[in-house]
């Protein structure tokens, strides 16, 4: 079946003190979304569909020249007011219904071709896959006096990131129920197949470099790798 992969590029940032949303912020002399794009051009997904900020399409397709550079980018459109919404605005631009549909935050510019594969791979026997990685830290759930309640197994505890992987149809039936409901507690798309859908999600071990950038901070982690894949690709 068709493989489309949504990238979600709509937020403002705020978290990383910048005027320029995150996602275009130069890394190297290059804009984060365009390392994001880059791999999943690259990748086996058949279409792009890439959602933006409102007055950003423009800038997207004249100053960034993405639809002339990533030939799979077929829509670039607006996002709505919170993540959900910019979901719900791409699902209802598929108009071919049998295919599986990843969703990717374009602020993860470290995906990896091996996890784009492994999730298509997985969705197609399970319909509903996210990928994540084992917690490191200890976690403890505090009280509103902000004393600890309890610790809380920490095996039982993976950190979920994107890709988010399903079977379209089960995904937006999910999405439509969560609308009619004016759920504003989502967070991400497995959490609306949690709450609405009709089958469980499968977890996939992902990696920890797929990091989303968030802060100043991470910027500096996401040079870093950088450096190293320059380095490894000289070796």
């Amino acid at each position: 079946m068709k493989k489309i992969a949504i990238i979600l590029a709509a937020g403002k940032g705020s978290r990383m003190k910048q005027n320029t949303p995150k996602q275009y912020i130069c890394v190297e002399g290059t804009p984060i979304i365009l390392y994001t794009l880059k791999t999943f051009q690259e990748s086996i997904v058949d279409e792009i569909i890439l959602v933006v900020g409102e007055g950003e399409v423009a800038y997207c397709e004249q100053e960034l020249q993405i639809p002339q550079k990533y030939s799979k980018v077929t829509q670039i459109i607006v996002g709505g007011k919170e993540r959900y919404d910019s979901v719900y605005n791409a699902l209802s631009m598929i108009k071919d219904k049998q295919c599986y549909v990843m969703i990717h935050d374009g602020a993860r510019p470290l995906v990896s071709q091996e996890i784009i594969s492994k999730s298509f791979a997985e969705v197609a026997t399970n319909n509903s896959v996210v990928v994540g990685v084992p917690v490191k830290d200890t976690i403890k759930e505090v009280e509103a006096d902000m004393y600890i309640g309890k610790t809380i197994p920490r095996e039982q505890l993976w950190q979920i990131q994107t890709p988010q992987t399903f079977f379209y149809i089960l995904l937006k039936e999910a999405y439509e129920k969560m609308m009619e409901q004016k759920d504003n507690t989502i967070t991400d798309d497995a959490m609306v197949m949690e709450k609405y859908g009709v089958t469980k999600t499968k977890i996939i071990e992902g990696d920890y470099k797929n990091i989303k950038i968030t802060t100043p901070e991470d910027l500096i982690i996401f040079q870093a790798y950088l450096q190293m894949q320059h380095n490894d690709s000289i070796l």
